[in-house]
């Protein structure tokens, strides 16, 4: 996957880039052209940090409909050239999710095109996905023999045929095909699935690693093996250890956290942390003074998920260094400190946007614990990381807490929220938006009925309406 290339938060591309509801609003007044111009490049250059979990699709398909969009550059992208030389998921996978929406709203050019795409394309497996949830039976049948015909008849063919079955997300279209009325289809699909389903019972009685029986020094050789290998097992192989060790094995795994092998080193301090060890606060921080990077990254990781109060009072004390655990120690106090804390956390949130920008990792920690805080006077900042952050998740959290902090949410950011791409903070925007904005109280009822939206935000519409009260 590229990193994409975001454009300024100001113009009509970076805010539909972000999935803002800015954008939709901007792009609804924008002329046509322009704002399908947008659309499309966001559609086929994705855009989002984290595609498998960052929302996009039901926001640009909301936006195809809104503009009457037609599909021909996302035709012109799907049955291109470039799909038989990248077949990566990422590339298709967002035009098609998009497809699907539209699909479910009656486009049936969207419809049409996923049905092409899962006979020719080379990401056809996402393609038959979202066909499953909306296409009839009839248009499901007619795929049959085209997505067959992908798999040989030879027993390498046979075997990524099972594989294919096994795997899919959803099985609606080869159960169907189980119970075609052509025998060739019928069969081969049965058989596919018989495969899988041997396979997976192969895959559960392998072993995977240490079980309960094994010492310790095996599971440390086991999580050093690993790490030779580049494969970083501390976290399984500290959940081993709670199965293996005594106490008659503490002074065994004190001295792997202090002297041990990297691996052995990072599991023993996480696993140490995990049971909350008197001693392992001090391990931690001769682990970050003296350690290689990989035991750094693990003491710092082992640290952040303490919640016991001698961790809070540590970070305290370790908030002001200058390295990687006073900013984790900030990222503790943000998410357990107390009202004591607030200026230790602020002065951190301040210095990750000014050193970092507004899509440090460590943000999202900090953004929560202003809000979690009352931090009110971290306003301005979290209005800048709302702005400017490229993730739709970050920016979700930073509405949230400016929901807290902000007394100007209500009739400020909540508004564009309602059009925005994550429905958390669609759900949000339904709870605070202030109705005396005659385009929120329009929107909030195009919300509750619309069957794509999702439960939870059609509930928060609901709750601000009373019983007598008609929302659709």
């Amino acid at each position: 996957m590229f990193d994409p290339v975001i454009a300024p938060s100001g113009t009509l591309l970076g805010l539909l880039q972000r999935g803002r509801g800015d954008g939709t609003l901007h792009a609804l007044t924008a002329p046509r052209g322009e704002a399908l111009a947008a659309l499309n490049h966001c559609v086929l250059r994705d855009p989002r940090q984290d595609w498998q979990v960052e929302n996009r699709s039901l926001y640009y398909a909301r936006l195809y409909l809104d503009l009457n969009g037609e599909l021909d550059a996302v035709e012109a992208h799907l049955f291109g050239p470039q799909d038989l030389l990248d077949t990566d998921e990422s590339r298709t996978g967002l035009a098609l999710a998009v497809l699907g929406h539209l699909a479910s709203y009656g486009r049936r050019d969207a419809l049409t095109l996923l049905r092409r795409y899962a006979a020719h394309g080379s990401n056809w497996a996402w393609a038959l996905d979202e066909l499953a949830l909306r296409d009839d039976d009839a248009g499901l049948s007619a795929l049959a023999a085209p997505v067959l015909a992908r798999f040989a008849t030879d027993p390498a063919g046979e075997a990524e045929l099972a594989a294919a079955v096994r795997d899919a997300f959803e099985p609606r279209p080869w159960r169907l095909w189980a119970e075609d009325p052509r025998e060739s289809v019928a069969t081969r699909v049965r058989a596919a699935q018989e495969a899988g389903c041997f396979d997976r019972w192969q895959r559960q009685l392998r072993p995977t690693g240490p079980r309960p029986g094994w010492s310790v020094r095996a599971v440390f050789e086991w999580a050093q093996q690993g790490m030779e290998r580049g494969a970083a097992l501390h976290v399984p192989a500290a959940r081993c250890l709670v199965a293996v060790a005594g106490p008659e094995d503490r002074p065994e795994i004190v001295e792997a956290a202090r002297n041990g092998a990297d691996g052995a080193r990072c599991t023993a301090l996480r696993y140490l942390a995990d049971t909350d060890a008197p001693d392992v606060l001090d391990l931690i921080g001769a682990a970050v003074a003296d350690g290689t990077p990989a035991v750094v990254e693990a003491a710092v990781d082992a640290f952040e998920r303490m919640r016991s109060v001698a961790a809070v009072n540590r970070a305290r004390g370790w908030a002001q260094r200058p390295d990687a655990l006073g900013a984790a120690a900030c990222r503790v106090l943000a998410c357990r400190g107390g009202t004591r804390d607030s200026a230790l956390v602020l002065a951190a949130l301040r210095e990750a946007v000014r050193g970092e920008g507004p899509d440090a990792p460590t943000l999202w920690s900090l953004v929560d614990g202003a809000g979690r805080l009352g931090i009110t006077c971290a306003a301005p900042v979290l209005r800048h990381v709302y702005r400017e952050t490229a993730s739709s998740h970050l920016r979700g959290r930073a509405a949230r807490a400016l929901a807290a902090t902000d007394p100007s949410f209500g009739t400020g950011f909540a508004v564009e929220c309602l059009w925005d791409c994550e429905e958390t903070t669609r759900e949000l925007a339904a709870r605070h938006a202030e109705t005396g904005d005659a385009r929120v109280v329009e929107r909030l009822r195009r919300l509750a009925a619309d069957p794509a939206e999702e439960a939870e935000v059609q509930t928060a519409v609901r709750s601000r309406f009373g019983p007598d009260t008609a929302v659709g």
